[in-house]
């Protein structure tokens, strides 16, 4: 008896732990941009076993694809799907509207939770007046069809907006939008207002840095200790860039006679691999950033001008993706490499299971059956 309990017991501390990554409830209290520019990334159903063994609960997607929808059926995690801006003028009609949700939205939703659909990327600090002037009568006409087929209060309709729409940023209580973009901006907070949805912001530190290395501090943009920043107006101190940049796009927004809407970072993250002109993308200050960035979320931080209301964010991004075009940096923003090894340690280990998720799941199950029964069998023994 002693001898076969003996050649069970790693059997059975094995079922606990299948028992233990595949019952999580935790949260890592973050969500994660997972982008698909790339020809070598796992499946759908491989990658939401990775997420789920981080604890992540939060997704957000470029577009809505349908196999990584069903790969997270019936799981915790909550999306933030895309509609690309390729969409924009048909989503100013109705009807178009519409059956893109009937297709691309109601047959997950009742599996996959869905809670926000991103109207374009970033449309307001590129070049083309069309697609400006199109975006505010499409997220219009993305809600409506979500208020015909009772999904509106599921889900909330927002773009991600480039923190370039911002014209001045410091000090952040003097915070305002481009007066060349005043009047889509304040359309598009008009809609937030009375959809009560958030604004969306595309936030990169990196950025600032990479341009000026020498007069913007390293410290400061890593969240590590350093003297800070005052703002002269409210004598608030800041010590990171983020939480500056935040809370000048709270100001801006109220600058133009809005209180009560809420700000939640998109995108943020740093590279761990650049151009050689691309100053301080490395994988040492990739982990820095992102991994004092998540310690702050842990502790439900809000930011000086907002301390009660915890930052919301979503970092970029999941994987590298090796078919991005632009800079080197473009392909080198992940957390883990495509087989599944993180690209930097910042205690998010995870696993990537060889097979799909679905089919490592039903093994799982035939293997803690098993040991299920022979327990009963020692029980009675």
């Amino acid at each position: 008896m002693a001898i076969l309990f003996n050649f069970l017991k790693p059997l059975l501390l094995l079922l606990l732990t299948l028992s233990d990554l595949f019952g999580s409830t935790l949260s890592l209290g973050i969500g994660i941009n997972y982008g698909q520019i790339a020809n070598n990334l796992p499946t759908p159903s491989r990658v939401s076993y990775l997420l789920r063994s981080i604890n992540v609960t939060r997704v957000k997607l470029y577009d809505a694809d349908p196999n990584v929808l069903s790969a997270f059926a019936n799981t915790d995690v909550e999306f933030v799907i895309g509609l690309g801006n390729e969409y924009l003028q048909r989503m100013t009609d109705p009807q178009q509207a519409q059956a893109w949700i009937q297709s691309h939205v109601q047959p997950y939703h009742t599996q996959t939770k869905i809670t926000c659909i991103t109207v374009g990327n970033e449309i307001l600090t590129g070049n083309d007046t069309q697609m400006m002037n199109n975006l505010l009568p499409a997220m219009q006409g993305v809600y409506r069809a979500l208020v015909n087929l009772g999904l509106s209060n599921d889900i909330y309709v927002a773009h991600a907006h480039s923190a370039g729409i911002l014209g001045n940023s410091f000090p952040p209580s003097s915070g305002s939008f481009r007066q060349d973009l005043a009047e889509y901006i304040h359309g598009i907070l008009n809609f937030h207002a009375q959809t009560k949805s958030p604004f969306l912001i595309n936030a990169y530190p990196f950025f600032a840095y990479k341009d000026s290395p020498d007069q913007v501090p390293l410290d400061y943009v890593l969240f590590r200790p350093n003297a800070g920043t005052i703002d002269p107006i409210t004598n608030l101190k800041y010590d990171n860039m983020l939480y500056a940049q935040i809370d000048a796009v709270h100001s801006a927004i109220k600058a133009m006679g809005y209180s009560d809407i809420q700000v939640k970072v998109s995108e943020t993250g740093w590279p761990s691999k650049g151009d050689p002109n691309e100053f301080g993308a490395t994988p040492e200050n990739a982990a820095q950033y992102n991994g004092n960035l998540f310690r702050r979320i842990q502790q439900n931080q809000g930011t000086p001008a907002n301390p009660s209301e915890p930052i919301d964010i979503y970092v970029f991004a999941l994987f590298n993706e090796n078919l991005k075009p632009g800079p080197a940096s473009e392909r080198n923003y992940g957390l883990y490499y495509p087989d599944g090894t993180p690209v930097y340690n910042i205690g998010l280990q995870g696993f990537l299971p060889r097979m799909d998720y679905s089919a490592a799941k039903k093994k799982a199950l035939s293997v803690s059956a098993f040991l299920l029964l022979v327990l009963v069998f020692l029980i009675h023994f």
